[in-house]
């Protein structure tokens, strides 16, 4: 189940963070600026990734919410911090430029060390009732 919440955060936290890389790459913003885009945007897919399934279920708009920020923001955060980190510290990652090999091999190195930590985080909240347990009571 730990593998599975860490792919399905993946999933979010990749679409967001991509997202953030290619536009505050492509518009030339500092290392900042992009970082602080691409997190928000991967919190805002991972949350919406999740939402879907517990809407999907019945459940309304706001108790979604609720579920998503309880299921996610660590595995998130977590995630989030660890790629970043990733990008910020490989030399001329984050301003190598989009058509870079240096550039999207590092954010797929950085994405890959970011699931092997997360993991343990996941599985640590779930075997304590947090984190994607809550998720999982409204999946059917």
């Amino acid at each position: 189940m730990a593998v599975s919440a860490t792919l399905h955060c993946l999933l979010g936290c990749s679409i967001g963070e991509v997202s953030g890389m290619i536009i505050g790459t492509a518009l030339g913003w500092h290392t900042v600026g992009t970082v602080v885009l691409s997190v928000a945007l991967a919190f805002l897919f991972g949350y919406a990734l999740s939402m879907r399934g517990v809407v999907r279920a019945g459940v309304g708009f706001g108790t979604a919410l609720r579920v998503a920020l309880a299921a996610d923001t660590v595995s998130i955060a977590v995630m989030e911090i660890t790629d970043n980190a990733v990008m910020v510290l490989v030399p001329g990652a984050m301003d190598a430029g989009l058509a870079t090999v240096l550039f999207w091999v590092t954010l797929a190195v950085a994405l890959g060390i970011a699931f092997v930590v997360t993991v343990p985080v996941n599985r640590w909240l779930i075997g304590k009732g947090r984190g994607h347990a809550v998720a999982h009571a409204y999946h059917h």
